[in-house]
């Protein structure tokens, strides 16, 4: 009976404990919806308007759902944050699709398909910069085909808040993209079999730095709950990705626009 007693007790007290975490942090949820114009693939000069849609969902505890990220867990306070995640990996067709992906230039090239990705992310706020880095790894997709091995990217960024007022806030950032010689090779790469496939040479990219670039970004706060941001990237392909044959225009330039909902 005392045994029961002592269980039930227990028991009690972690309900009780349970429900107080509960109350004490809110879940978080938010809905993207906005447009973008962007080139149809890496070096393209091609370009395509498409739909951007998102959400995410946060709990109490760190663990989050990200349409874009995938499946994670991470950890925030005043000066830096961290996140470790699993998603799915990038992917890009060898023919125009639905209007929006793929392009007829790479005809020959075959798919890069997505497949399973584990990342890590991390920044640190110093004085009025934010340094950050995300390293990302990519599994093995089929090692016997063109675009089906295994790679990793590393990002690295210096950001600085320019503006913070009544008309929202704008941040800025400059990156640089890392690749192994896998990841290089898959994207910008071509090999004798995709030669033979297609209207480029044979190429064989090896890993360095990708692309370093300019981020700038504006927040307009609509309500509590509801903001507007835009979004300027651009990127300029470097190394033996900026070399590559399938590469039409080195500098890539991105514009976004998205109205994000939390509640």
């Amino acid at each position: 009976m005392r045994t029961k007693t002592i269980y039930l007790s227990a028991t009690s007290l972690w309900l009780v404990t349970w429900a107080q975490l509960s109350t004490a942090a809110d879940w978080e949820y938010s809905l993207q919806a906005g447009v973008a114009s962007m080139p149809r693939y890496s070096g393209s000069d091609e370009r395509t308007t498409l739909p951007v849609l998102g959400g995410q969902i946060v709990s109490p505890w760190g663990i989050f759902l990200d349409t874009h990220t995938g499946l994670g867990w991470g950890y925030e306070d005043d000066n830096a944050s961290f996140s470790a995640y699993v998603g799915a990996s990038a992917s890009r067709k060898d023919k125009k699709k639905s209007g929006h992906l793929g392009s007829d230039r790479l005809k020959g090239m075959g798919d890069i398909k997505s497949r399973p990705q584990i990342g890590v992310s991390a920044s640190y706020t110093l004085g009025s910069a934010i340094l950050g880095a995300t390293l990302e790894h990519a599994l093995e997709e089929d090692d016997k085909k063109d675009s089906g091995k295994a790679f990793t990217s590393l990002e690295l960024s210096i950001g600085t808040n320019l503006y913070d007022g009544d008309y929202g806030t704008v941040d800025a950032s400059l990156n640089s993209r890392f690749g192994d010689s896998n990841y290089v090779q898959t994207w910008y790469g071509v090999t004798p079999g995709q030669a033979q496939r297609s209207r480029f040479r044979a190429y064989d990219a090896k890993g360095g730095m990708v692309s370093r670039g300019l981020n700038v970004s504006w927040t307009l706060p609509i309500s509590d709950q509801t903001t507007f941001s835009t979004q300027l990237d651009m990127q300029y392909l470097s190394g033996d990705a900026g070399k590559s044959p399938i590469v039409e225009r080195r500098m890539q330039t991105s514009v976004m626009g998205v109205l994000n909902y939390t509640f």
